[in-house]
């Protein structure tokens, strides 16, 4: 005979246990994260229930107690959700009810799961977000510091995988530093998405009580709402496509630099030297300094786009309205995210230690890599373009080989801005000190809704 259960929202029957199991079981690894945000939201809607009228001063100050009390467990780990809650939406209100009974059971009022895991998921999401734009910006210093370190070591650039025209380390690293700072500053269009409270929309439909649906945003530290309730269930999936999709951006820029470090540092290049510290070796091989977290960083930004197709595939084919096929985006979308935070934190790691070889850099500048400078050198002497292209052309199909000028003179000839003589580091850096002050006034203005929801004792340090 099959066991039973009792849920939250089976009221007096009892649900089969393999039924529970299978619609509870994958989910709760993931769910726990979102604890601690699920007792914030909590303490953000009784805000709202006491302005409503639906809770007496005395119900809403023993709730608000009742709930800090409860954060306070979270943290030293004497809350959590066991294998006999079918959520932690339930661990909680059943921790609640069990020392307040008769006002635990008033939490839920105007509230459904539905519009509950969407606040928690925001309020995770805004934590989580701002931590990966600071991974972000850590790496994108360590690259203009690096650009910086060796802007005048010049080596060649490539097109098709061909050496092409002189480049240098500093463009290259600089360029990193500076699609970095693009998807960076992506983050303001998908923080607005974030940044809207979905509490009063209940499963998608409002409910019939006079909730102050801007009070209880304004008090969880939201921007604003999301004013149609029905877009609140409508858009789920969406945000977390938004998100995964800015961290895949990330991720190539994380995926090309690894690609590049390494090529570059293979031993038929060698112009950057990978330190003893930095590589593996071989089982059976003892010559070999192997780039393996290069190459686990570009296979991770490779399964990070893997989560992103999770969750489009999971929300691309619904109707309108909620459904339960919404609970398996929370495993791609942290799995994502902690993808995306540990290739960061590595490459940050990473990058400064790498080496470069000055002399290896200089001899491949040698040959057709100058070829473009020879026929610029003819135009400013006069000659067209056209013509000037063809006799360089011709010279080196007679085995002719061009003598590269000095470093200091190949880059004086690259003034133009963004060249090799113009890197603009500078004006990256003040882009990177730009997006540290948006993220810090955010984080200022999100952690200061939290420390009040949660108390003076409550607050969390970072």
């Amino acid at each position: 005979m099959a066991r039973s259960t009792t849920t939250l929202w089976s009221g007096p029957g009892l649900l089969d246990q393999a039924v529970f199991e299978y619609t509870a079981g994958d989910d709760r690894p993931w769910d726990a994260r979102l604890l601690r945000w699920d007792v914030l939201g909590s303490l953000g809607h009784i805000e709202g229930l006491r302005a409503a009228r639906l809770l007496s001063g005395a119900e809403y100050g023993r709730l608000r107690r009742g709930l800090r009390q409860a954060l306070a467990a979270v943290d030293s780990g004497r809350l959590t959700g066991t294998r006999r809650d079918e959520d932690i939406h339930t661990a909680v209100e059943e921790w609640l009810t069990r020392r307040l009974p008769g006002i635990g059971e008033r939490l839920h009022t105007g509230r459904s799961r539905n519009d509950q895991i969407a606040c928690d998921l925001r309020l995770f999401l805004k934590d989580a977000l701002w931590s990966l734009q600071q991974g972000a910006l850590a790496l994108t210093e360590a690259l203009l510091d690096f650009a910086s370190r060796h802007r005048r070591v010049l080596w060649p650039g490539y097109t098709h995988q061909r050496r092409a025209m002189p480049s240098s380390v500093g463009l290259w690293a600089g360029a990193y530093a500076e699609g970095l700072l693009d998807t960076v500053e992506a983050l303001g269009a998908l923080w607005i998405q974030v940044d809207r409270s979905p509490l009063g929309s209940a499963a998608g439909y409002g409910v019939p009580l006079p909730l102050d649906r801007a009070l209880v945003a304004r008090v969880l530290g939201f921007g604003g709402l999301d004013r149609n309730v029905a877009t609140v269930q409508g858009g789920r999936g969406k945000l977390e496509a938004a998100v995964l999709f800015w961290c895949s951006q990330l991720g190539h820029e994380l995926q090309r630099l690894s690609q590049d470090v390494i090529l570059l540092s293979a031993e038929e290049f060698g112009y950057l030297v990978l330190p003893a510290k930095l590589a593996t070796g071989s089982s059976i091989m003892p010559h070999k300094r192997n780039p393996d977290l290069f190459e686990l960083t570009r296979a991770r930004a490779a399964a990070l786009e893997g989560d992103l197709v999770t969750i489009l595939q999971i929300k691309g084919k619904l109707a309108g309205g909620y459904h339960r096929d919404f609970q398996l985006l929370k495993e791609p979308l942290m799995r994502g995210l902690d993808r995306t935070a540990a290739m960061l934190g590595m490459m940050a790691h990473a990058v400064p230690r790498l080496e470069v070889d000055r002399a290896r850099c200089a001899d491949a500048l040698e040959g057709g890599a100058l070829a473009t400078d020879e026929v610029m050198r003819r135009v400013e002497r006069g000659q067209p373009f056209r013509l000037a292209y063809r006799d360089v052309a011709a010279a080196l199909n007679r085995g002719e080989r061009f003598t590269p000028p000095s470093a200091a003179r190949l880059i004086a000839r690259r003034s133009s801005t963004g060249g090799l003589g113009d890197l603009g580091l500078s004006l990256a850096r003040a882009r990177l000190r730009r997006a540290r002050s948006w993220a810090a006034r955010e984080r200022r203005r999100f952690d200061a809704a939290m420390g009040r929801l949660a108390g003076p004792t409550r607050r969390r340090a970072r």
